[in-house]
């Protein structure tokens, strides 16, 4: 029996993806019905699931703080292509690169870290990690949000949106900040972004699992890769069934980038959990603010290029609830990381804050 559930464990996120271009093939020029669309969803899953396990080895061959980009990258490549693809083919709606990059930070900042923070500290009486790699990253998805979300909405500009020049200039700075920050973690300064045992102490091996071979990582890239690529193509499968169900339901219309975000951010979400009960907080927080940084710091320059051929006016401005949010999100976040220790109430605290942003995008 021990044999059969390793080879299934093994076999099904082989199986999985491929499944997953199947449907994807089957289903890409049909008439979708109610089983079609719950079908989909299903296979959908799934392959989320599989992307996350493929990463997740790859990450452990390239060790951290390196991993915790390959799932980033991967999370933002989904985004992008939902997007665009809602924006081509879906209702008009200029603010859902904004709706959904904004849900993306706050399921990062909030959701993701509250959900590690409390479960590090769930058996002990707190969680450490490196503050001063944390701090660089919280630093850097602050002044990515401030630029690219909340100044458009004052400048003299009209509407929440960038002029021609005033975009290229956040896509340019957005590039920039993102690249900095990728060299200070990965070259730099890489052992600010290394897992830390409870007296802070740097752990340089992962001393839970054994690496995978370069031939098992190898494979695991290249099923990531079809994963996604199957990913995206379920899911723009699932866009008009997700757009004609938040407006069934009676949500409003920027709900749909609430669901986008988190539909994509699901295997980072799953990532940082299994690490968090590891007790490897650092590469929750990585994972977290990695993937909010991503989602700024790559998708508003793909945006801004993608506009040139997208029809009608970019609305990247924040809204005032938002701001308030957001803002609140940056102070709570600073009060978080800067000890470089926290207990279940900075988790718990997160958390409200994360479902007050759901409420509120559901009843603004």
């Amino acid at each position: 029996m021990k044999a059969i559930g390793s080879w299934l464990a093994r076999w099904w996120t082989i199986g999985v993806p491929a499944i997953g271009v199947v449907v994807l093939v089957a289903f890409w020029a049909v008439e979708l019905n109610g089983v079609a669309v719950a079908i989909i969803a299903v296979v959908l899953a799934g392959t989320v699931l599989a992307a996350v396990q493929h990463a997740e080895v790859v990450a452990h061959r390239v060790g951290e703080p390196f991993g915790s980009l390959v799932l980033a990258v991967a999370v933002t490549i989904i985004e992008v292509a939902l997007i665009v693809t809602l924006m081509t083919t879906g209702k008009d709606s200029p603010e859902l690169a904004r709706d959904t990059v904004f849900s993306a930070v706050m399921i990062t900042m909030n959701g993701i870290v509250g959900l590690s923070l409390l479960l590090s500290a769930s058996r002990r009486e707190s969680t450490a990690f490196n503050a001063q790699g944390s701090g660089a990253a919280l630093a850097t998805v602050t002044a990515l949000a401030t630029l690219t979300l909340v100044l458009p909405s004052f400048t003299s500009t009209p509407g929440p949106v960038f002029s021609g020049p005033q975009l290229v200039f956040a896509a340019i700075a957005s590039l920039a900040l993102y690249g900095m920050f990728v060299f200070t973690q990965t070259v730099a300064h890489r052992d600010f972004f290394l897992p830390v045992g409870r007296k802070g102490q740097p752990l340089t091996e992962d001393d839970h699992a054994e690496a995978p071979s370069k031939r098992a990582a190898l494979i695991s890239l290249g099923l990531l890769l079809v994963s996604l690529v199957a990913v995206v193509g379920l899911a723009k499968l699932e866009s008009t069934p997700i757009e004609r169900a938040v407006t069934a339901i009676g949500l409003p219309q920027s709900f749909v980038g609430v669901v986008i975000a988190l539909l994509v951010l699901l295997p980072e979400g799953i990532a940082a959990a299994k690490a968090a009960s590891l007790n490897r907080t650092q590469t929750s927080l990585n994972l977290a603010l990695g993937s909010a940084m991503a989602s700024i710091g790559l998708t508003i320059p793909a945006i801004a290029v993608a506009s040139i051929w997208l029809p009608g006016a970019l609305h990247l401005g924040l809204g005032s609830s938002q701001i308030v949010l957001l803002v609140l999100t940056v102070l709570v976040s600073i009060l978080t990381i800067v000890q470089g220790r926290a207990v279940r109430l900075q988790g718990g605290i997160h958390l409200v804050l994360f479902a007050a942003f759901i409420f509120l995008s559901i009843a603004p």
